[in-house]
């Protein structure tokens, strides 16, 4: 019996590993993007070339995952998926035992490497959802559509507990984006819209006082220009000093002079609009629109609703990444912490935004064959 399940264990090792897994056009636009934040990071750094080695290593890494998770059939990956939720949600339970941050707890100390666990829920989320919409009738029951946002709401919370609100916010996203294109009625969808604007009041009791501040400040920068409203004002200074074509590569003066903060993190995409300016702005907005499009594109030809719900789910989290990111450098949304995806320094975020492009590889490779 052993040696039965071991040389099955091997036939199905060779067989994921010798199959091409690889969308190209995808993968093109993903390392171009990947360049272009390598380019933007130098220049935010100061020319600091540890800070970009070391973001180059994390893409690195994240490309390996890639490779190897776009090897792994969907079929294997549902298998998978309560495990890898149960896993990723019981690590937020220790982050909030262990972890450590900014003055929150967010983060785990492997020894080599800091880790934020909840990093993995953008991912693991989305696929727990799609697992279990999967086999059942669609559009979704209102008791599915409970039980979906009940697994949506443990994690959220969890990482809401931290406290990081906005990749709570994202988590709970990914989710609901899986749940939004399982065919659910527009009423529907309505419905739990108006529920959940009609909790905003009582939301806004069980925020931190720095996150109302956030809200208030973004209502009116002025009122407080060298304390919550610098972040703001300094971005919309950065991108509208770009103009149509931008000061130059490593020519921009906010960042070099100290007046923008978290310049190669948060803030990073205020530092490339004020170098390349409206254009740049324009061609960068192009590429993620490729990207997006074409993760779209293989949900539609995706094999079956676990794979076409997920890859869909996928695509849409990473539109909100980069319009959250960019409606926040531009002053329209609140200061929430969301990094501009493979452009902004961040092991983790890159990490499991690659891994997660690994899992629309192999859904691409297992489409439909028309």
């Amino acid at each position: 019996m052993i040696d039965t399940l071991q040389v099955r264990l091997g036939r199905t090792l060779r067989r994921i590993m010798t199959r091409p897994r690889i969308d190209l056009p995808l993968a093109g636009g993903l390392f171009l993007l990947a360049m272009v934040g390598l380019v933007t990071l130098y220049s935010a750094g100061g020319g600091n070339m540890s800070l970009v080695g070391g973001q180059a290593g994390r893409f690195v890494l994240g490309a390996g995952l890639l490779l190897l998770i776009s090897r792994i059939p969907p079929t294997v990956l549902r298998s998978w998926t309560p495990w890898l939720y149960v896993a990723s949600t019981g690590l937020l339970v220790v982050v909030a035992l262990l972890g450590e941050g900014r003055g929150a707890y967010r983060w785990l100390d492997l020894g080599v490497m800091r880790f934020q666990p909840s990093e993995l829920l953008k991912l693991t989320m989305p696929m727990m959802v799609a697992w279990y919409l999967h086999p059942r009738q669609l559009p979704p029951s209102w008791k599915d559509i409970i039980v979906v946002g009940i697994l949506i709401a443990i994690p959220a919370g969890l990482i809401a507990e931290q406290p990081d609100l906005g990749t709570a916010l994202l988590v709970a996203g990914a989710g609901a984006f899986a749940l939004f294109l399982s065919g659910m009625a527009w009423w529907k969808i309505g419905s739990l819209l108006a529920v959940v604007g009609g909790m905003i009041p009582v939301a806004w009791h069980f925020l931190h006082e720095y996150q109302r501040n956030r809200v208030r400040t973004l209502l009116d920068p002025e009122s407080d220009p060298l304390g919550n409203g610098w972040h703001i004002i300094q971005s919309q200074i950065a991108v509208g000093s770009g103009g149509m074509f931008g000061k130059g590569w490593q020519h921009g003066t906010q960042s070099r002079l100290d007046f923008l903060p978290e310049h190669t993190t948060d803030f990073v995409f205020a530092v490339f609009s004020e170098e390349f300016g409206l254009v740049g702005v324009i061609a960068i907005v192009l590429l993620y629109a490729f990207i997006i499009g074409r993760c779209l594109w293989i949900a539609m030809e995706a094999r079956d609703t676990y794979s076409r719900l997920l890859a869909g789910a996928i695509g849409m989290s990473f539109f909100v990444y980069v319009f959250v990111n960019g409606g926040m450098v531009a002053g329209m949304l609140p200061v929430v912490g969301v990094p501009m995806p493979l452009v902004s320094y961040g092991g983790t975020s890159a990490v499991s935004l690659l891994t997660g492009f690994g899992v629309l590889m192999s859904i691409h490779a297992n489409r439909k064959v028309h």
